[in-house]
């Protein structure tokens, strides 16, 4: 059988293509900049690691979004940053530059009349400048103490006018400079949960096991000697479908659960037999310091639903399951 396209699926197959010929052009635009990465780069970074104040970025129109997401990721990854308006700076923002700063300024053409008319008052500032530009031989480019070289060989655009590859690349360079500052400051997962406490990140980076862990009579746990009822009234009444089972030290010795439970009705008798001749030996425990987010991988990966907290001596401290991760929204 024969397919014919129609005119409705034309414009289907166009915009189609033309989405991955924009991400071809873009991905090989990030691809060439990678082959030019320099000496100028590694002067950039210490240039930075070397300041005494904040970085400033700046940029006008599609560049200032790319400087205020640049900006973002420095300040989010350990180096302190914020984007100032290159327009206006002459009416009062120039006051937030001091000499002990790093002005990153952005622009493509290196040209842009608002950013080079910020240079000056920077300079007189006594700031440090790094110039983020497609044009090396621009105004921009000769004023800068280093100006790193983000031209790219066409844009995206079929009219090879609005900035697309452009940006891509030097949003990309930027990202490369927040990395490579992160990696030179030492700056670990507890530095990058302490910038980022509200969001999904920081919970699951702040978030311990002790935190959302049930504690004291909430815990499930019966003695070595305890009858099998016994062991299942304590599981019905901590509501954890597990109990653990503690020697005569405290210390933790077993696990008990609703799972057990089924598989030993019929091999034991429920009245008389003892929790210990059914119960898991050196069960799957987790301290109470670790993530809480590496509980939830423990349980995803043996496949079970809740877990006992022991302490470095072995003994019982807490329990939880996957719904106290859930309140916590650790998960």
């Amino acid at each position: 059988m024969i397919t014919v396209a129609t005119s409705a699926d034309q414009p289907a197959a166009r915009s189609l293509e033309l989405a991955r010929e924009v991400l071809r052009i873009e991905a090989a635009a990030v691809s060439e900049l990678a082959t030019r990465i320099d000496g100028r780069f590694a002067a950039a970074v210490q240039m930075i690691l070397a300041c005494g104040g904040r970085v400033v970025v700046s940029g006008i129109g599609k560049s200032g979004h790319v400087a205020r997401k640049i900006a973002a990721t420095l300040a989010s990854t350990g180096t302190p940053a914020f984007f100032v308006h290159a327009a206006e700076a002459s009416h009062g923002d120039l006051g937030m530059i001091t000499r002990e700063d790093v002005v990153v300024a952005v622009s493509y053409s290196g040209e842009t009349d608002e950013l080079l008319s910020f240079v000056p008052m920077v300079k007189r500032q006594g700031a440090k400048l790094i110039a983020m530009t497609g044009s090396p031989r621009s105004a921009l480019a000769r004023e800068a103490d280093v100006a790193l070289d983000v031209r790219v060989s066409k844009e995206a655009c079929p009219l090879n006018l609005a900035p697309t590859a452009s940006t891509t690349a030097t949003l990309a360079l930027g990202d490369a400079l927040a990395v490579a500052l992160l990696d030179a400051r030492g700056f670990g997962r507890d530095d990058f949960a302490r910038s980022h406490p509200g969001g999904a990140i920081g919970r699951r980076l702040l978030t311990h096991v002790r935190d959302v862990m049930r504690t004291g009579d909430d815990v499930p746990a019966v003695p070595l000697t305890a009858s099998l009822p016994d062991a299942v009234v304590e599981m019905s009444k901590k509501r954890m479908g597990m109990t653990g089972v503690l020697d005569a030290d405290g210390r933790l010795v077993g696990i008990f659960t609703d799972g057990d439970l089924r598989r030993v009705l019929e091999k034991v008798d429920f009245r008389t037999a003892g929790v210990a001749e059914v119960m898991t030996r050196d069960p799957r425990v987790i301290g109470p310091d670790r993530l809480a987010v590496e509980s939830v991988e423990m349980m995803e990966r043996h496949k079970v639903h809740g877990m006992l907290v022991v302490s470095d001596d072995g003994r019982l401290v807490g329990a939880l399951n996957i719904h106290d991760l859930l309140r916590a929204k650790v998960v």
